[in-house]
């Protein structure tokens, strides 16, 4: 196929109808076979008909030196052959065709599919100074050669309004093409910012998901630990001991196991959100004594004070609460495995909602101290403040303080 090797680069970056394709498409194969039978063939037949001694199509232009009908036919059939690569010899071609505008009659044809292709792939600056050029030269040529029976205001007119009407035709084909580029490119564009909110949303889900994990799975396995130390440090402890101990390890573990199912089946991929099971219910406040149950059967003692009623606290700030709550029980049995910890919530609507965890310093170092990822305070703070709270954390005195408020409205 043919190549457009030799594009303008002025032409190129102008087009208003788009970048010129590198190869011909089908249609550019149908469209310049076209343009090249119309423009080549009138040529021919004007030529032939003007020869003849009784011409019929040419016939107001009887009596035209035979020299100037054949050099008219020669340069004209040069113009129609061109007409082949218009795109790319677009503006040399509209010069040629200009200067044979002053005299030429068989190129008439292909001077109209030019102004066309140049209202099509032009500004409109270079397509009016052209079209402008042409009816002064078709001035010109009604005055050398009028028609027969047709005086100068006749033969002009009927020029302009051809090349006028060639000019209008082109500029509707470019506007039409250019809203049609403007629907592709704002349906990319949508499309595209719809890939990237599918993106946000999946890292967005995914961080919720990674923060769930580290929470319970920290909190459980963190009980695992302690147990599984109490029964490693005393194997004479009385069978009954041993065997509660080793119930909590099998039921800590049992709900460690099913968290993380739960965890791994929402970042399973393909899932759609139809056949998505439902998520199980997050904990609130109301499950804080649970939750203290659970670290005083580990052996830490923790003092519980509630203010307030759990069940009157919102629920999206009841979840935050409680998993402050945890990540902050599960540091504590991390550092300080000995201390015992106190947990305070109070508030009341429109003064928001305050928690304190207490617990003092770890005096040694335990000798087998659990794993951590070093990133707990930091998710506390991004949760308080996703929440649309503040969480502080720090030394005070002997003890470690964890302070967070949380929105509460009426």
């Amino acid at each position: 196929m043919t190549e457009y090797r030799w594009l303008w680069p002025s032409a190129l970056a102008a087009d208003p109808a788009g970048p010129l394709s590198a190869r011909r498409s089908m249609r550019d194969w149908v469209v310049d076979t076209l343009c090249f039978l119309l423009g080549f063939g009138f040529t021919a037949a004007a030529t032939i008909d003007l020869l003849q001694p009784n011409p019929g199509m040419t016939q107001q232009w009887v009596g035209t030196p035979v020299w100037l009908v054949v050099a008219d036919g020669v340069l004209s059939a040069i113009a129609g052959i061109a007409l082949w690569w218009r795109r790319r010899l677009l503006t040399p071609l509209a010069f040629y065709l200009l200067l044979l505008a002053f005299f030429s009659v068989a190129s008439g044809i292909t001077l109209l599919i030019v102004v066309f292709t140049g209202a099509v792939h032009r500004r409109f600056r270079w397509v009016a100074m052209f079209v402008m050029a042409v009816v002064a030269a078709n001035a010109v040529f009604a005055y050398l050669r009028p028609g027969t029976g047709a005086g100068f205001w006749s033969t002009f007119g009927w020029g302009t309004v051809m090349v006028v009407m060639a000019c209008l035709w082109g500029m509707l084909v470019r506007a039409r093409r250019q809203l049609i580029n403007s629907w592709r490119e704002r349906a990319e564009r949508a499309e595209a910012e719809q890939q990237l909110r599918v993106a946000q949303a999946r890292v967005l889900e995914r961080t919720r998901i990674a923060r769930e994990m580290h929470d319970v799975l920290a909190h459980r396995i963190s009980l695992l630990s302690l147990h599984a130390g109490a029964l490693e440090f005393r194997p004479d402890a009385p069978a009954a001991e041993i065997a509660g101990a080793a119930a909590i390890v099998r039921e800590s573990a049992h709900q460690a196991l099913q968290d993380l199912r739960a965890v791994i089946g929402v970042l399973r991929e393909g899932q759609s959100e139809e056949n998505r099971p439902p998520e199980r219910p997050q904990p609130t406040l109301s499950a804080l004594p649970a939750l203290a149950d659970e670290s005083r059967s580990a052996g830490i003692r923790v003092r519980l004070n509630m203010a307030t009623e759990p069940d009157t606290v919102p629920l999206v700030t009841g979840r935050a609460a409680y998993r402050i709550i945890q990540e902050s029980l599960t540091n504590a049995r991390k550092h300080a495995p000995a201390a015992a910890v106190s947990v305070a919530v109070g508030g009341a609507p429109g003064k928001g909602l305050t928690i304190e965890i207490r617990n003092p310093l770890a005096v040694t170092v335990p000798a087998m101290p659990i794993p951590g990822t070093g990133m707990g305070l930091i998710g506390l703070t991004e949760r308080a403040s996703l929440a649309g709270g503040r969480l502080s954390h720090g030394i005070d005195g002997d003890e470690f303080v964890v302070t967070a408020w949380l929105p509460w409205t009426e």
